[in-house]
C-alpha cells in the first residue's frame, strides 16, 4: 500500500518535472533556462513537493487495526476452540491497542461461523477461529456448507490438542502394542465410542483401525458425556478423545491411557507415552485451531496479523494458561497452516471413504 501511494504521487509530479527538464522518450535531455530559477533549484523544489504530497497521503491512509477485532468462534463457550480464542484475544488486544471480542456463533456444524467470516469485509477486522473438525471434514461429509475453501485465507495455526487412547481396565492390555495385538486376535469383539458420526473421534479411530489392520465396532454418541459413562461402565471398551474428557478418570485409575496421539507428552499426563514412543509413529491425531480472514484481505494486513498473533502466542503467560487448560500452543505460519490443512484433507478423505462414514 505504501509503495502504491508513493508511486502514484511521484508519477503525478514526475511528468511535469520530466517535461520541464526536456526528457523525451527517456532518450534526450534538454535544459530550459528560466529567468529567475535555475534548473537545479526547480528540480529540488518539485522533488520536495512530491515528497510532501506522498507523505501527506500516507499519513491519511488508515492504520490497521482501526477498530476492534472480532474473533468468530464456531462453537459455544467452553471447550478447545473457545478456550483457544480467549487465549489469543487478551494478549493480542494489548499488543495492537484495540479490543478483541470473542463472538460465539455455533450452528450448522460450524458452517454459520465460516459463512459469516467468508462474507465479511476484506479488511482483517473479522477473523474466524477455525476448528479442524469442521474445516477438514465438512466439505467431505456435506454436499452444501455455504462457504468454499478459497473464501478464507490463513493467518496462522495457534493451538493443538492431542487425543488420548483410553481403554476400560477390563481389557487385558497394559500398553499400545498389547492393545493392537489383542484387537487383531479378537476382530469385531471390541466396541469404541465417539462423539457422533463424522466427529474427530470417529474419523480418528477409523484411521487408527486402517493403519493397524484392526477391527472394532463403532458406537456413536451425541457428545462426550454419555460416551464416557458407558466407557466407565465397560459397555464400550475404547474411547479416543481429548484429555479433559478422560484425564480425571485416568488419574483415578478408572481408565487406562495407552498413549497420547500428539507429538509431545501431555503436561498433565506426563506418565503416558506419545503414540510414537508407544510404537506407532505413523499415526497422529491432533485437533487444531487456526485463525483465518476473508480472502481478498490485503497481504500487508494478513502479514501484520500473523506477526502479532505469533508474538501473542509465544508469550510465557499465554503458554502457562494453555498448559493449565491442557492445550498446546503451536504457531504455524500461513503457508505452513495451508500445508497442514491439505495433508489432513488428504488423509481424512481416504479414511472417510474407506469407512463409508456418513452424517446422521
Amino acid at each position: 500500500m505504501t509503495h502504491a501511494l508513493t508511486t502514484g504521487f511521484v508519477a503525478r509530479v514526475a511528468k511535469p518535472l520530466r517535461q520541464h527538464l526536456g526528457v523525451v522518450n527517456n532518450r534526450s535531455l534538454t535544459y530550459r533556462r528560466r529567468p529567475h530559477m535555475t534548473t537545479t533549484r526547480r528540480f529540488w523544489t518539485l522533488l520536495m513537493v512530491a515528497g510532501l504530497a506522498a507523505g501527506t497521503a500516507l499519513a491519511q491512509a488508515p492504520a490497521f487495526p482501526s477498530r476492534a477485532l472480532s474473533l468468530v468462534v464456531p462453537n459455544p463457550p467452553g471447550g478447545l476452540v473457545d478456550t483457544s480464542a480467549r487465549l489469543v484475544a487478551e494478549p493480542l488486544a494489548r499488543l495492537i491497542g484495540q479490543s478483541v471480542v470473542v463472538d460465539n456463533k455455533p450452528g450448522a456444524s460450524g458452517n454459520l461461523a465460516y459463512q459469516t467470516v467468508a462474507r465479511s469485509a476484506k479488511d482483517g477486522h473479522t477473523l474466524l477461529v477455525s476448528y479442524s473438525g469442521y474445516h477438514v471434514a465438512n466439505h467431505i461429509l456435506m454436499d452444501k456448507v455455504g462457504w468454499e475453501m478459497r473464501d478464507l485465507t490463513p493467518v496462522g495455526l495457534i493451538t493443538v490438542a492431542t487425543n488420548v487412547i483410553a481403554v476400560h481396565p477390563s481389557l487385558p492390555v497394559s500398553n499400545l502394542k498389547e492393545f493392537i495385538a489383542y484387537l487383531k486376535a479378537n476382530p469385531g469383539k471390541v466396541n469404541y465410542a465417539s462423539q457422533g458420526n463424522g466427529s474427530v473421534s470417529h474419523i480418528g479411530t477409523e484411521i487408527f483401525k486402517q493403519q493397524t489392520g484392526t477391527d472394532m465396532v463403532h458406537v456413536p454418541y451425541k457428545g462426550s458425556g454419555q460416551a464416557i459413562q458407558d466407557v466407565l461402565s465397560g459397555q464400550v471398551q475404547v474411547f479416543i478423545t481429548t484429555p479433559p474428557s478422560v484425564m480425571g478418570h485416568v488419574l483415578a485409575g478408572k481408565l487406562k491411557a495407552l498413549a497420547v496421539t500428539g507429538k509431545i507428552r501431555h503436561p498433565q499426563l506426563p506418565q503416558v507415552p506419545t503414540i510414537a514412543e508407544a510404537g506407532l509413529p505413523s499415526f497422529s491425531l491432533e485437533s487444531w485451531v487456526a485463525l483465518y480472514v476473508a480472502s481478498g484481505t490485503p497481504p500487508a494486513v494478513v502479514q501484520k496479523l500473523a506477526a502479532d498473533v505469533k508474538r501473542s502466542m509465544e508469550l510465557p503467560e499465554t503458554r502457562q494458561r494453555a498448559d493449565q487448560a491442557g492445550i498446546e500452543v503451536r504457531y504455524l505460519s500461513p503457508a505452513e497452516t495451508t500445508k497442514l490443512l491439505e495433508a489432513d484433507i488428504a488423509s481424512w478423505s481416504v479414511a472417510i471413504k474407506q469407512a463409508n462414514i456418513k452424517l446422521d
